[in-house]
This record gives C-alpha cells, structure tokens and sequence, in this order.
C-alpha cells in the first residue's frame, strides 16, 4: 500500500555541491509553518492545488534516473520546501526505497514537533538548517512565528551526536537582524557543539 502522498513544488536535477555533497536532485515540498518576509519559495505557501501530488514510489521513479551519478559522487536527494519535516513518514518510506547508497539531506527551519526530527535523524545523512535567528522577538519579526520548539529540536539533535552532520545557515537580514545579533546567534550554537555554518547576506531587491 502507498504511504502518504505530498504535493511537490518542484524537482530540481543534477545540482552540484549545492545542497549537500556530489550531484543532488533538489525535491522541494509545498507546506511550510513559516511566513518569512523574504521567502525564497513563496509557491510553497497558500493553495497547492497547482501542484502535482507523488507518492514516495512516484517520486523514486522518477529521481533514481540519476542513481549513477548519486552513487558516484556520494549525492542523493536533498528535501526542501517549505518544510520537509513535516512529512516524515513520506522520507522515510523514500528511504526504504532507495536503500542507504543515496545521501539524503534535508533542508529544515528545525520549527515542527520534536517527533518529527527524532524519527527523521535515523534516515537522514546531513541537515542544512536555516535557523534565521537566535533571538527570538528578531525570529518572530522576521518569520511571523516564535522559535520555541527550534532550540529543543537543535539539543535533540546534539544529544544524538549529530551536530558535525549539520551546516547551519546563519543569515545576515536587512532590517532585521545585525553582524551582531549573527555573531549571537553562532556562539549559542557553537555552545550547543555546532561547527559548521553558513554565514551569508540575504540580497533583497528594492522595488
């Protein structure tokens, strides 16, 4: 019988290094508990009735075209959204799927029920967290939502040895957030036993 079915904004092949190690194909869900003001993915958000809905055997299908390259470069497939961790089971039946040679990479907020991650952390090879910000009254300024559950989810993840599987991105947010706050925001982390982070400029175009 077919597990949970999910709507599917895009699927994005042969990225290079990009979302994880060797060539990737980038799986992006619809759903995100998130409305960040500078959404890079706003078609994950609203109505996905456009969008065409898999199950994780159709999917499967349709990615393992690339296994070669997959297993040649130590890629796989990278889930993102919106917020892939709000389909756990779909990941791991997809992993049942394509066995342990495919790397699979999520790219999450951390902001879902620790249950998620926990029953998550089993399956998956490298978690690229996009955590906005520590502190929270910039987190909820900038995304509409508190950051509660997120510092829970990351000492899950430490108390599981996890952390040299993450690469935290750290970003710099025009009128939200400063180098400051960033800095904050990396030695709470660092604390935690994180090593590896992004630190980068989100460029927002003026209209």
């Amino acid at each position: 019988m077919e597990r949970q079915r999910a709507k599917i904004i895009g699927i994005a092949r042969h990225r290079l290094s990009t979302d994880g190690d060797g060539v990737t194909t980038l799986v992006a869900f619809h759903g995100c508990p998130l409305r960040c003001r500078y959404c890079l993915n706003p078609q994950s958000l609203g109505d996905g009735g456009r969008f065409r809905e898999y199950s994780p055997e159709q999917l499967y299908t349709e990615t393992r075209i690339d296994e070669l390259y997959f297993i040649a470069t130590n890629g796989g497939v990278t889930f993102g959204g919106g917020e892939p961790c709000l389909r756990p089971d779909f990941i791991r039946h997809f992993r049942e799927l394509c066995g342990e040679s495919w790397q699979i990479n999520l790219e999450t907020s951390l902001n879902v029920p620790a249950d998620n991650i926990a029953s998550l952390l089993p399956v998956v090879n490298t978690l690229i967290i996009d955590i906005k910000d520590m502190n929270p009254e910039i987190y909820r300024n900038y995304t509409g939502r508190g950051n509660s559950i997120v510092l829970p989810n990351l000492r899950l993840i430490a108390n599981s040895g996890r952390q040299s599987d993450c690469i935290i991105r750290i970003p710099l947010i025009p009128d939200f957030n400063t180098d400051a706050d960033r800095e904050a925001s990396r030695a709470a982390l660092e604390q935690l036993g994180f090593t590896r982070f992004d630190l980068f400029t989100y460029q927002i175009r003026k209209h």
